[in-house]
Formats: C-alpha cells, sequence, structure tokens
C-alpha cells in the first residue's frame, strides 16, 4: 500500500510516466512480478479505458487477490485526488507565478523521460523477435502518421496480428 501511495504521488504527468516507478518497484525491488507478468498487466490496460487504474488493479490482484487490486488502486490515486482535486479551484491563482510556471515546465521536461523510459523498459521486454520488431515499427509509422488513430484500436489490433503471426509460424 505504501508503494502504490509513493507511485501516486510523487509520478507525474501521464499514465505512462508511473510505468518506469511501477517496474523499479514490483520487479526489481519487491519481486512480486517478473517481467513478463508486469509487462502483460501493462499491456493488457493499454487496450481499456483507464490504464494505469487497469495496471495497478492487476498488479494489485496478482499479489493479493481482490483485496489487493481495491487496495493498489485507492492507493495509487489517493494521492492524486488529494494533490489535484481539492486544491484546483486555488491553482487558477497561482498560474502567472513565475517559479511555478518553472517548476511545471521541469515537471512536464521529467515526465517526457519518463514516457520514454517507459517505452524502453517495455520495448526491452516486448521486442524480441523479427515479427514483434516488425508489429512496433508498423505501429510507431501508423501513429507518427494518423494523429487521430485511437491507441487502444491500434492495440487490439496489433495483438490479433500476433495471434495470427503465431498462428502461421505453428
Amino acid at each position: 500500500m505504501v508503494f502504490c501511495a509513493e507511485a501516486g504521488a510523487f509520478v507525474f504527468g501521464s499514465g505512462l510516466a508511473i510505468v518506469p516507478f511501477l517496474h523499479g518497484g514490483v520487479v526489481t525491488q519487491f519481486h512480486w512480478l517478473n517481467d513478463q507478468q508486469f509487462l502483460d498487466a501493462v499491456a493488457v490496460a493499454m487496450i481499456t479505458p483507464g490504464p494505469v487504474v487497469i495496471t495497478v488493479a492487476f498488479i494489485g490482484y496478482l499479489v493479493a487477490g481482490p483485496v489487493g487490486a481495491g487496495v493498489a488502486g485507492l492507493a495509487t490515486f489517493g494521492p492524486c485526488y488529494l494533490f489535484t482535486v481539492l486544491p484546483a479551484p486555488y491553482f487558477r491563482r497561482f498560474s502567472k507565478n513565475a517559479s511555478i510556471k518553472a517548476f511545471v515546465d521541469g515537471v512536464s521536461a521529467a515526465a517526457t523521460g519518463a514516457i520514454a523510459g517507459a517505452g524502453f523498459v517495455l520495448g526491452r521486454r516486448a521486442i524480441h523477435d523479427v515479427p514483434t520488431l516488425s508489429i512496433a515499427l508498423v505501429t510507431l509509422v501508423l501513429l507518427v502518421k494518423f494523429k487521430k488513430l485511437p491507441e487502444p484500436l491500434l492495440i487490439a489490433m496489433a495483438g490479433v496480428v500476433g495471434v495470427l503471426l503465431s498462428s502461421a509460424a505453428r
């Protein structure tokens, strides 16, 4: 629970910014999951609405069942709620402050680095042969070329291609 609360309190940016932090804790530090279980949790979550909620709930479930899923979800999002939703009415008052703007710029840059780190962590484990490399490259090209392409649909389609390639190889 403490680990999930730390994840919610200290990871800024987007849902993907939390992935390297989660990997470091649940795989490397605590050994709750192995690399493949972690990758599966993130991959399954990416095709659902609210991927971070699904990822932490799935990890919590694998570690401690349904109660673990609930505790992980609440512990991860409690700090976010406390740090953003409750003080939101006061944010506008400080929006013109140069120091606050500089802080947000720094956090945004760090979040970008964390998201790139998430891509590296996940890619290193998921891309292990020519078919997975091909799927990754085609997906990247499609995302760059077609800005409005819904990522969950693209991920689901890539999963179908993976199944078809796997079936053809047998």
